[in-house]
């Protein structure tokens, strides 16, 4: 209880410090299904009214964003929560259900990160069983709570993934590119302060958005930088959002959208399942 009221009042007295982006609200999404929460990622559809998570405890949700005439969210419906399975079995292998990054191809096919076992697994539908995605040498020697925790696709429908630790803190963090069906290291984002990637997605714009958060102890704090992308590398570093400590939950999940005044931010929070944190939707407007 301490915890929790320390982390509200630190809320309500840390102003946001945003540069390039406006605060545009919060939604703290309530349930009372068991499998509610833990959210890692998020996908949206292009207009910003259907989602698509999954929990870090191996689970689907899908369901509809309703929002107000002004574009804010007033309420989630849920299409149900529903267990990831295996390829070769209903259930996933043991101690290998720590899903974590998710990206939706352009013919609907999800792509889902986890960690523990590190690798990457495609369904046709939340509902299929999965499949293989070609691994990288280097995702078995990851860390067992550090592994693959983001994944996008760019506009060349190719995937990205990278890993929440680089392995030294003066080392960037690779971004691994499956190209022609096995991955090789394409960019190297630099590391900037405390924070640690948790989710990335790629924009409309082409432009890729990493979030980023640091634990500060008591609450955290969250970071969004922005990258133009291409062939030779990444360029055009802006930091669009950083947050003080405990202005929001612990956000892992982003998804980028466009409305008729601009670029969108949303971003979910992942409460691992502690009665003093909460799962939030958060959104931002890029300003720049």
């Amino acid at each position: 209880m301490f915890i929790r009221s320390l982390a509200a009042l630190i809320a309500l007295t840390a102003p946001l410090s945003a540069q390039e982006a406006d605060y545009l609200g919060s939604y703290r999404w309530q349930s009372s299904d068991p499998l509610h929460g833990g959210y890692s990622s998020l996908e949206l559809s292009e207009d910003g009214t259907r989602y698509v998570t999954v929990s870090d405890r191996g689970a689907f949700d899908t369901g509809q964003i309703i929002r107000d005439a002004s574009g804010m969210i007033v309420e989630v419906q849920s299409d149900g929560i529903v267990p990831l399975k295996g390829i070769d079995s209903d259930d996933l292998p043991k101690y290998g259900s720590d899903s974590e990054g998710l990206a939706q191809g352009a013919d609907g096919t999800l792509f889902v990160s986890f960690e523990g076992k590190h690798r990457i697994w495609s369904y046709a539908s939340p509902t299929s069983r999965a499949q293989a995605v070609p691994s990288h040498p280097d995702f078995n020697a990851l860390q067992n709570n550090s592994g693959l925790e983001a994944l996008a696709i760019d506009a060349q429908g190719r995937l990205l993934t990278l890993p929440e630790r680089s392995g030294d803190k003066s080392a960037p963090f690779p971004v691994y590119r499956n190209g022609g069906g096995t991955f090789g290291i394409v960019y190297r984002i630099p590391r900037s302060g405390e924070y640690l990637p948790v989710g990335m997605d790629v924009g409309p714009d082409g432009k890729l958005y990493l979030l980023e958060r640091w634990f500060r102890g008591i609450g955290f704090s969250s970071r969004v930088r922005r990258f133009d992308l291409s062939d030779s590398g990444i360029s055009n570093e802006v930091t669009l959002i950083e947050t003080s400590l405990g202005s929001h939950d612990n956000l892992e999940g982003i998804a980028i959208w466009e409305d008729p005044l601009g670029i969108r931010i949303t971003m979910i929070s992942d409460d691992n399942f502690k009665v003093f944190q909460v799962t939030e939707f958060v959104e931002y407007r890029v300003t720049e």
